[in-house]
């Protein structure tokens, strides 16, 4: 039982994040990723720093023992000799003195040599590991950067799909009904194009009547009454039809008709 409530609460967790992946903002979900990237490099450069102290302190430490083991080699050095100069000059009690001095410098000389050595592997061993630590530390610094770079690129997609995505919608919404009450743009096109049809199939049928053709008519006879007027006119003065002239108006002025063989 216990086991079955187990996986169905595994199965509703799962569940749970697929849906907020699916609703959750990719900008956030971004800054997020580069917050932990920061923190992350934050928390290695602590490490590294708390290395490279280590190996420093490592290398003072092993500095501060050379310099005692000199001290003390040279203490020993010095007592031997006031022990030897003590041995000739018959002061026995001074030269023993002297030899137990140069004893216990001998012994000292003795664990600093030991602590020198180990120090010196303490301090190669800090020194590599303080190499590695630099390494990791600019590995990550340019990997952080390229994140940085990455992200400035992925929030130029993520502007440009938005745009697309709402481009998609306007076009959608042209061939779609918005509402019950408004007819799609298609609809709006038909209806005007249907208009303009009948307008010109009106105009070419008003073209074709009987009263248009009478109007025609007229137009023509009080055209060449005009004509005849004119004719009449140019007469009076004296004056000569214009080359392009119907025949008709050369009629009236020479009072016959132009016929081939007159």
């Amino acid at each position: 039982m216990f086991k079955a409530l187990q996986r169905w609460w595994r199965y509703l967790a799962a569940k749970v994040g697929m849906r907020l992946d699916e609703s959750a903002d990719p900008k956030v979900q971004l800054e997020q990723a580069i917050r932990e990237a920061r923190q992350q490099h934050k928390r290695l450069m602590e490490q590294a720093t708390n290395v490279i102290a280590n190996q420093k302190q490592t290398q003072l430490h092993l500095d501060r023992t050379i310099e005692d083991y000199e001290k003390s080699n040279a203490s020993a050095r010095q007592a031997l000799l006031l022990a030897d100069q003590e041995t000739r000059d018959g002061n026995q009690e001074k030269a023993t003195s002297f030899n137990a001095a140069a004893e216990a410098f001998a012994n000292k000389i003795i664990g600093l040599e030991a602590q020198v050595a180990q120090l010196k592997q303490q301090l190669l061993d800090a020194s590599q590991a303080s190499e590695r630590a630099k390494a990791a530390v600019a590995q990550n610094s340019a990997a952080l950067q390229k994140k940085f770079a990455e992200r400035e690129q992925l929030l130029s997609q993520l502007d440009q799909a938005k745009m697309q995505e709402e481009m998609n919608t306007a076009m959608t919404q042209l061939s779609e009904t918005v509402g019950e009450d408004v007819p799609t743009f298609e609809e709006v096109r038909t209806k005007i194009e249907r208009r303009v049809a009948r307008a010109q199939a009106a105009s070419e049928v008003g073209g074709t009547s009987v009263d248009t053709k009478m109007l025609e008519v007229e137009q023509a006879q009080m055209s060449a009454e005009a004509q005849a007027r004119l004719s009449e006119l140019r007469s009076e003065l004296g004056l000569s039809s214009p080359p392009g002239a119907p025949a008709s108006e050369r009629q009236t002025e020479t009072g016959t008709p132009e016929a081939s063989g007159a």
